[in-house]
């Protein structure tokens, strides 16, 4: 049962259900049976949230999540990370929560529940954020995985502040995340690449024609970014898959590896929706299967990192499998 505490934080920080859809947000989305289910996604966040920032204790978090339909299950977990989060990061609110969680219930979904770090960033003071990143004993890609944060920081931030970000193409002050401060933007240009594709409806010529009006330099995380969306939440048939491809052009290989980590966050997850496997052979011309392979024999290791972080070592040479020809394109 939630408690007064509970009740008062949802109503001030939760934000209401329909605030979080395209119409509301102001997208220029037409509404069908693909956007709604895409406009879903945040919804799952949301309901996730609201859970854990009534102090629902891990077991009862534990349980309601499991209601959730697999498909959006990881997205409902985003939330409920960035509740814990913010309520981890509260004067006297201990700093287990978020840990106890990602060390156990949320481990399949350790990859989005590092971006529900990131929409929890968003909402904190930068000081913060020294203490945000939880230390977690026996979990699979972390730290190496913890610039997922940056990514749903990004991600936020051109979700909730369009202009702004999007349309203003404003770039994030550069913050010391895993002593990379040369890096930040990067990350976080990636999950913006992700926001454009929510933005516009999976819209492919829409999401790609906002990529080119970023600057070049900024172009190639961004189409990372659409491929890891387009991919993992799905939004476009066949046919868009299609145009989304040869519109990425000579980004090809950049949102090739959006498929790949989306394929690698829903495999881990031991769940795969159609529309995954879909965007995986028509984007790549590869399988779901062989994708996984790819991420796994090409992931980096402590000791590889150098000049970049062990993060973009892993997106370098997954990167590589597409540029240097040997994979089959879809045509």
């Amino acid at each position: 049962m939630a408690t007064l505490a509970g009740v008062l934080r949802k109503r001030f920080l939760a934000p209401p259900l329909g605030s979080v859809g395209f119409a509301e947000r102001g997208f220029p989305v037409t509404r069908t049976d693909a956007t709604a289910r895409l406009e879903a996604v945040p919804q799952a966040v949301v309901c996730g949230f609201e859970w854990a920032i009534e102090g629902a204790p891990l077991w009862e978090l534990e349980r309601r999540l499991a209601l959730i339909e697999p498909e959006q299950r990881g997205f409902a977990y985003e939330g409920a990370t960035m509740g814990y989060t913010i309520l981890d990061a509260m004067p006297g609110g201990g700093r287990d929560r978020t840990r106890e969680l990602l060390e156990g219930p949320a481990r399949p979904y350790i990859f989005l529940t590092y971006i529900g770090i990131g929409f929890a960033m968003a909402r904190l003071p930068r000081p913060l954020w020294k203490n945000i990143l939880p230390e977690l004993t026996g979990v699979a890609y972390h730290p190496t995985m913890s610039w997922l944060a940056v990514d749903g920081y990004g991600f936020d931030r051109a979700y909730f502040d369009t202009e702004k970000w999007v349309g203003e193409q404003a770039e994030p002050v550069p913050y010391p995340w895993d002593g990379r401060p040369e890096y930040f933007a990067r990350a976080f240009d990636q999950g913006v690449g992700r926001a454009l594709w929510f933005i516009h409806g999976g819209d492919p010529a829409a999401a790609a024609a906002a990529v080119g009006r970023f600057a070049e330099h900024r172009r190639a995380d961004l189409w990372s970014g659409v491929g890891l969306a387009s991919t993992f939440a799905g939004g476009a048939d066949q046919r868009g898959l299609g145009v989304l491809r040869r519109a990425a052009g000579e980004y090809h290989d950049q949102l090739a590896l959006g498929v790949v980590f989306a394929v690698k966050a829903r495999t881990y997850a031991a769940y795969v929706p159609a529309h995954t496997h879909l965007a995986a052979e028509v984007l790549t011309g590869l399988s779901v299967a062989e994708l996984r392979n790819i991420s796994d024999r090409t992931e980096a290791a402590v000791g590889d990192d150098g000049t970049l972080p062990l993060y973009e070592v892993w997106r370098t040479r997954i990167r590589a499998e597409f540029s240097s020809g040997t994979q089959r394109l879809a045509s």
